[in-house]
């Protein structure tokens, strides 16, 4: 029986394709509908599924825009028609939303987040740092855009490209490129938020075959 993986706060598929490419038995969760149309999605809060048999592994992306470290500026001068009030009150969702799945009863557990700063730290129940910090780059996607995780009962991933250079020569690219800070430059609208956290695929598929393996032996057992 192969191991039952479980990718929170994820529309888009990315992550739950890298695992079942591989043999998984990988469903994905998020407020929207999957924007691939597939069968092995849970429209809803995935805390209402989070306690139903995910004994392998949860692979989570909550929503980091009150506890990452770029934000931080709202908390003391909010936004054009957002009170203090509210910017605080979401970053104690968010923070709380981090804690149910970084405490969640699996032995497995990767948290996806940007850096995060103090009051978001202080809030998150059984707070260590992250284990890693990864760049698209170093798994074959040409992109900046620096992501922690946190990793409980999971070993570090290794990266496809230990350097630019050899980013660059892996991937066919002059010796002067630089990667593309997609992310960051993405032009104001609508599809902004949805967009920003679209995963990195390069990632994905490191997740899934490096910890993978570790399915595949407690499904053995």
């Amino acid at each position: 029986m192969t191991g039952r993986v479980l990718i929170a706060c994820e529309f888009s598929g990315i992550v739950r394709r890298a695992f079942s490419a591989l043999g998984y038995d990988a469903w994905s969760c998020d407020l929207r509908r999957a924007e691939d149309g597939s069968n092995r999605h849970y429209t809803g809060d995935v805390r209402d599924i989070l306690y139903d048999g995910w004994d392998m592994l949860i692979v989570a992306h909550p929503p980091c825009t009150r506890l990452c470290n770029s934000g931080v500026r709202w908390l003391s001068a909010p936004p054009s028609g957002r009170t203090l009030a509210e910017m605080w009150a979401e970053l104690d969702e968010g923070a709380a939303l981090f804690s149910t799945l970084w405490n969640a009863p699996v032995p497995r557990v990767a948290v996806e987040n940007p850096v995060m700063h103090k009051h978001a730290k202080e809030r998150i129940v059984g707070y260590r740092p992250a284990a890693q910090s990864v760049q698209p780059w170093e798994y074959g996607d040409w992109e900046t855009k620096r992501t922690c995780l946190w990793l409980r009962g999971l070993p570090r991933l290794v990266p496809t490209y230990a350097t630019l250079a050899e980013a660059r020569a892996g991937l066919g690219l002059a010796d002067d490129a630089q990667p593309v800070a997609r992310v960051h430059r993405m032009a104001p609208g609508a599809d902004r938020a949805k967009e920003r956290s679209r995963f990195f695929g390069g990632v994905a598929a490191a997740m899934a075959d490096q910890w993978g393996n570790l399915l595949d032996v407690r499904a053995a057992a």
